[in-house]
């Protein structure tokens, strides 16, 4: 599939290719759909495989940040921005030169800190563009979304539970946790605080060893987080991860967790886990966190105002749950019609309104 079908098949308004050979970069950002705003969304450093392995990345990626303000009701459209190469060699230069690169859209895309970026790289891009959220609070910014993104997530667990179990109580309940990064050890604390039982698994001992230290419980080795006797499983890793591999294996009844892009396929595994009657929190529906973390930066910072917005991902999560069920279809399908709809909403007030000439 060439570049050009891929951009059809997503239905991507702009893909922009960027590359300073002078400092090392090599970068792509990918702007979604902004009907109802600009393009906002993170930018992440990994040493990809391949081009078309980051290509494929930043397209899912950027259309899951579109859905996600949609659904979250924010004036924002998606975007994303992927750059390559092994983020131990990252340089101030080589954040510069993308934050130039940013500038060029002329605010069409807004960066944030994402996977491998930091609030320290959002500062250095800031030093060349105002179009980016997310740097340290001393230079304006509302620093690191983790603590808001952990909050979200967790009153999305609590709605999974009260429709799973009739109450949102988290107490006693076991969930599993994959990732325990800076999403993950917050969610953990949130949860550890409210009274559940906590299981983890993390490619670092170093993690591993910190959030049990912080909060007790347990670790899981490998596929064992799939078969875990668990009420909830939180994946806030990588994406992928139910797959029809895993899925055989899920023993809780609830998938909700801060991963973007869960489902290897989204249809295919969406009615897998539906046929097998687990509630599946939608990645961008649940995690979003994070993006409304970085939309109240732009319109005036409050730390408490962003945790309450947070907050209300408990509504959004069982209005999804709901609306599958009414509709008989999957969770991540409800989730897209949500998000389809505001879209196609607005785009049809905005061609009423369009000045004649």
């Amino acid at each position: 599939m060439t570049i050009f079908e891929q951009l059809s098949s997503y239905d991507h308004e702009q893909v922009v290719f960027c590359r300073d050979e002078a400092v090392g970069l090599k970068a792509i950002i990918a702007v979604h759909n902004t009907t109802l705003g600009p393009a906002l969304g993170g930018t992440r450093m990994l040493d990809y495989p391949s081009e078309a392995d980051a290509v494929r990345d930043v397209l899912r990626l950027s259309r899951g940040m579109t859905y996600k303000a949609a659904v979250a009701g924010l004036d924002l459209g998606g975007g994303k921005a992927v750059i390559f190469g092994d983020p131990s060699m990252k340089t101030e230069a080589m954040f510069r030169a993308f934050g130039r690169f940013v500038d060029t859209l002329g605010g069409r895309y807004i960066t944030a800190e994402d996977m491998n970026t930091t609030v320290e790289d959002m500062g250095n891009i800031r030093r060349e563009t105002r179009w980016v959220t997310g740097s340290e609070a001393a230079h304006g910014g509302s620093g690191d979304p983790s603590p808001v993104t952990a909050w979200g997530c967790f009153h999305g667990i609590r709605a999974c539970l009260e429709v799973t179990y009739g109450s949102p109580d988290v107490a006693g309940r076991t969930v599993a946790i994959q990732g325990v990064g800076n999403v993950g050890f917050w969610l953990a604390k949130y949860l550890h605080e409210a009274g559940a039982k906590l299981l983890y698994t993390d490619v670092s001992s170093k993690r591993l060893a910190k959030v049990v230290d912080s909060f007790g419980g347990a670790v899981l080795e490998g596929d064992d987080f799939y078969r875990a006797e668990a009420d909830v499983l939180a994946p806030c890793a990588i994406g992928g991860i139910i797959n029809p591999r895993t899925i055989p294996m899920l023993r809780a009844p609830i998938i909700a967790g801060g991963a973007n892009n869960q489902l290897d396929d989204e249809r295919r595994d969406g009615e897998a886990l539906s046929s097998r009657n687990i509630n599946y929190a939608p990645d961008y529906v649940i995690n979003a966190g994070g993006l409304i973390n970085v939309y109240s930066e732009l319109k005036g910072y409050g730390r408490e105002k962003a945790m309450q917005d947070a907050a209300n991902i408990f509504d959004t999560v069982k209005r999804v749950i709901n609306k599958a069920k009414v509709e008989g279809t999957t969770t991540a399908m409800a989730a897209n019609r949500v998000a389809e709809e505001r879209i196609a909403a607005v785009h049809r007030l905005k061609r009423v309104y369009l000045p004649r000439a």
